[in-house]
């Protein structure tokens, strides 16, 4: 019988015509977004939480995929959305940025796209030193969720990183990066100051890059797993007004 991480559970919630795609991030499971995804549903959205391809169980388990079984993953859910309701938006936090800013830019039928500390620009000196420690055999690393500011809260993680299907992201963001102006579908992107994971500067690659309309928001007192600290009730007010004005007729 397979065993869940806290968290896993994937969440769905049929409401207007108006859907809404949340994305978890790598390692992670949609418990780092639940209150996120609850809120919406409470305002009347449709929502679509799933769980992506090999989380919330083992390592071995995500081993065995990588960011193209993600991204599928990602489409399957925000198709099925689509088959009920009129308009559908994606939100993304991290490797769910990534797949959310891929989706944008390579379909017409994203209707508004929420970035939270998204992961878009291969960090080359992490990202050669995975390959290192592949090359020599290391196949895990420590686990990198958790990076919260505030006291108390944890994220549902992994308890080991398996470094490659790490290495697919990393080696899909080069791709991505030249096809960012793609994105049209108006944009909300939250950026924490200080993020132990994502540079910041992703954000700025993001922002300048885009070919559709961008407001960013900086959280002041937020560390990666911003949905689960202290700007969590900010994340969430702006994240529902932006969607009403950009999908509410």
């Amino acid at each position: 019988m397979t065993s869940y991480l806290r968290g896993a559970e994937p969440f769905f919630h049929d409401a207007g015509p108006n859907g809404v795609l949340v994305l978890h991030g790598f390692t992670s499971v949609p418990g780092s977004m639940s209150a996120l995804a609850q809120r919406l549903a409470r305002e009347g959205f449709s929502v679509a939480q799933p769980l992506l391809p090999g989380h919330g169980t083992t390592v071995a388990d995500l081993q065995a995929v990588g960011f193209p079984e993600w991204l599928a993953g990602a489409e399957e859910a925000f198709d099925a959305v689509g088959e009920r309701c009129e308009r559908v938006a994606v939100v993304g936090m991290s490797m769910g940025g990534t797949l959310a800013a891929t989706m944008a830019s390579t379909r017409d039928d994203v209707a508004a796209v929420v970035f939270i500390n998204p992961q878009i620009v291969r960090p080359v000196t992490v990202a050669d030193g995975l390959e290192s420690l592949l090359d020599s055999g290391v196949e895990t690393y420590d686990p990198i969720g958790g990076d919260i500011k505030k006291e108390g809260p944890s994220e549902p993680t992994l308890e080991q990183t398996p470094l490659r299907p790490l290495k697919t992201l990393f080696d899909a963001l080069p791709v991505l990066n030249a096809s960012l102006h793609n994105i049209t579908a108006p944009s909300l992107l939250f950026s924490s100051r200080e993020d132990h994971l994502v540079a910041s500067t992703d954000g700025d690659v993001l922002a300048s890059a885009v070919g559709g309309p961008l407001r960013r928001i900086w959280l002041e007192n937020s560390y990666h797993v911003a949905t689960l600290d202290n700007d969590a009730e900010l994340i969430e007010n702006e994240t529902v007004a932006f969607l009403v004005k950009e999908m509410v007729p």
